[in-house]
């Protein structure tokens, strides 16, 4: 596959810089989280294969980031902190993280484990069975990997465009109402502002334009959503 990304969490400066340095070394494209109440604006920017997520940070700790990256996304999530006992290990799985190593760590350890998540989630042993998938013409979106293949092209798409687009296939030429789209990005809907999904339809209609797909999303007054196929993707 394409170079891999992985995004550090971490706000030790020295540490998360020495990582990122180790890990470029490595051929991995790496981000570093700089502002620690944006964590998931970062993380979606930069849409990454990976994240090394310490547990001690500014604002919110890592326990619950881990939760709201789960929300986002299936990627690898290993923690890396000072804390070594039982019961920190425990938390750190149990809130969404898939290992934990403890500092000081070596380099090649850590590297060692990177590689082994990036296999099983990405590679030679990731799961070969049957992916679930929908289709409307040339377009179709596999919702394991949330990727949406438009001809030739993969697009990389985050758990709530998933979602949203696997909504507009399935009921494709069908109008999908508001009503439908929110039950199923929002557990409670009645803490929704009116305006996120409408933030939301622009995210992915924007993502969509970035990577040059012809067939749009029509907003139906009154009604709701539909996807538009251009004739070169029908």
């Amino acid at each position: 596959m394409a170079v891999q990304r992985i995004f550090i969490v971490e706000d030790d400066l020295k540490i998360a810089e020495l990582l990122a340095e180790t890990l470029r070394k490595y051929h991995y494209e790496v981000e570093t989280a700089k502002d620690f109440d944006q964590i998931i604006e970062e993380f979606e920017a930069f849409d990454p294969h990976l994240i090394l997520l310490d547990i001690n940070l500014p604002s919110y700790d890592g326990y619950y980031w881990c939760r709201q990256l789960r929300q986002q996304t299936t990627c690898p999530i290993l923690f890396i902190s000072a804390r070594s006992g039982e019961m920190d290990q425990v938390f750190a799985l149990e809130n969404g993280g898939d290992d934990f190593i403890t500092k000081p760590f070596h380099y090649e350890i850590v590297l060692a484990k990177i590689r082994s998540h990036l296999r099983r989630a990405y590679g030679e042993y990731a799961p070969k069975q049957e992916e679930r998938s929908v289709k409307a013409g040339r377009i179709v979106l596999f919702m394991e990997r949330m990727e949406l293949h438009v001809k030739t092209e993969a697009i990389p798409l985050q758990k709530k465009e998933c979602t949203i687009i696997e909504l507009l296939l399935s009921h494709y030429p069908k109008v999908v109402s508001r009503e439908q789209l929110l039950e199923e990005l929002w557990d409670d809907q009645a803490f929704v502002d009116e305006n996120t999904l409408n933030v939301n339809m622009t995210r992915v209609r924007k993502k969509l334009a970035d990577y040059g797909v012809k067939s749009v999303i029509e907003t139906v007054r009154g009604a709701g959503y539909r996807l538009l196929l251009h004739e070169e993707e029908a």
